[in-house]
């Protein structure tokens, strides 16, 4: 059992060209490849999205933490493939596998590049209410947290006798409970103490609030947002207007 997946959510501070970008901007490439990844059930055309949202994992220089993602997804992964091979075939389960793994590089490349501080910025500037982005922004940041928590908990078990995989379904769902119950009780130790950390200072208190640095869209950040609305218009108007070419629906033979 490994929580390696939870790296994807987990900020990493780099100086390249999609960590200057505007959340805002990521976010809408997150929408984008998001979309068009909905929009296809055939191989080729999943691919092609696949290989294009690896643009931003390669320029982020960020592979390590978005393999990290992958593999913690195997499981599921395989569940996938097994099920829609058995209720459709090969090839819609090899396509709804790159569906899932272009919509978990897409957030991998946004959580990997955006700090949470940035991305609250962000959400109150598209109106969104306050306490929901400082909610949202305070989840990002400690969901790698509980991560590494469960993982340090789960060590210790084991080196106390704990065997996570012993008997059937039932005691495998039993064993879990050493690992749950810890880990609520520090959960809620650390929200009672982040709540009055945030009492003490006066938090909701002043309405309209100011940071030490304002995002702004940028000229890089135009272009990015130009280029995503063509990708996805294109994308838009070949799959509804314009059937697909012969080399885009091809399928493994069975």
């Amino acid at each position: 059992m490994s929580y390696t997946m939870f790296s994807a959510f987990e900020f990493k501070r780099k100086d390249t060209y999609i960590h200057k970008l505007d959340p805002r901007t990521k976010m809408f490439m997150t929408i984008v490849f998001m979309t068009v990844a909905l929009l296809f059930t055939t191989i080729i055309p999943l691919l092609i999205t696949f290989i294009i949202t690896l643009i931003p994992i390669l320029l982020a220089k960020s592979v390590e933490e978005w393999l990290n993602s992958l593999k913690g997804t195997t499981i599921l992964l395989v569940f996938i493939l097994v099920i829609n091979s058995f209720i459709r075939d090969l090839n819609f389960a090899l396509a709804m596998i790159l569906r899932l793994i272009v919509l978990i590089t897409a957030f991998s490349v946004f959580f990997l590049t955006t700090h949470p501080d940035d991305l609250a910025q962000a959400l109150i500037q598209m109106k969104v209410p306050f306490d929901f982005a400082f909610a949202l922004s305070m989840a990002t940041r400690y969901v790698p947290t509980l991560a590494r928590e469960a993982q340090t908990i789960m060590d210790a078990q084991m080196s106390r006798g704990l065997e996570l995989q012993k008997g059937g379904l039932t005691q495998k769902i039993r064993n879990l409970i050493p690992l749950i119950i810890p880990l609520i009780v520090n959960s809620v130790r650390r929200a009672l103490s982040i709540a009055e950390s945030l009492e003490s200072r006066a938090f909701g208190a002043i309405k309209k609030r100011t940071y030490l640095y304002q995002l702004k869209l940028k000229k890089n950040d135009f272009i990015f947002i130009i280029f995503l609305t063509l990708y996805l218009l294109l994308m838009i108007y070949i799959k509804i207007y314009s059937p697909l070419a012969s080399w885009m629906e091809w399928k493994f033979p069975l």
